[in-house]
């Protein structure tokens, strides 16, 4: 199965590239609500920027409680560097509030109560499933629609219709490995300008490198 094969060459190749920041923050924790927060600061912001962010927050408060009683001025400076920072830091606000106040303080570990929080949508959700409570998941973001349309495995147009259909096709013990790796992929190789198709691992496998990249070098 050539998904299959894919998986196993970037798993291979993991180590060559820099470890996306989500999945660092959950290698060093195991705190689902850390994953939580994190993947907030992260929409739309660069790794390195989500990673120190993070870490600045995470001095003031660590827990939801804690947060619920912090400053809305330090949270805000605390996160100042990452994109919509005044949004991002009421919106942590609030989720601690209502974890305290319906969930004793825990993070729940179903998508469907995960997307009940303000801000949190399908790929958020499945990011602290996989991430935080190590369930199965399949998180998709800009990186994992583009990569698995140009490798030819989905032909969609949202990444929510991307999620549906990886969850068709890709066996279930991998689905946890999904968003780590194209995610790196994606940052790294198959990039959406200038996607470095000459040094791809996997390029026979790939409909973008037969149909696009041979035909632009040709």
């Amino acid at each position: 199965m050539k998904i299959i094969s894919v998986i196993k060459i970037l798993k291979k190749n993991r180590r060559k590239f820099v470890t996306p920041a989500l999945t660092e923050i959950a290698e060093r924790t195991s705190d689902p609500y850390k994953v939580l927060i994190s993947c907030l600061l992260s929409l739309r912001t660069k790794d390195e920027t989500t990673a120190r962010a993070s870490e600045q927050l995470y001095r003031i408060a660590e827990t939801p409680k804690q947060m619920m009683n912090a400053d809305i001025k330090k949270i805000k400076n605390a996160i100042y560097s990452v994109n919509y920072y005044k949004t991002k830091a009421m919106r942590i606000k609030q989720i601690s509030e209502e974890l305290v106040k319906n969930y004793n303080g825990r993070v729940p570990d179903d998508i469907d109560e995960l997307m009940k929080f303000k801000g949190v949508g399908r790929k958020t959700a499945n990011i602290v499933l996989v991430y935080g409570f190590h369930k199965h998941g399949m998180p998709v973001d800009t990186h994992v629609h583009r990569v698995s349309n140009r490798l030819g495995w989905v032909q969609t147009k949202t990444p929510e219709k991307t999620e549906m259909a990886l969850r068709t096709i890709v066996p279930k013990k991998y689905w946890m490995d999904i968003n780590d790796l194209l995610v790196q992929f994606g940052q790294n190789v198959c990039r959406p300008v200038g996607p470095k198709c000459n040094e791809c691992p996997v390029f026979k496998y790939c409909n973008y490198y037969k149909k696009v990249y041979l035909k632009k070098t040709s």
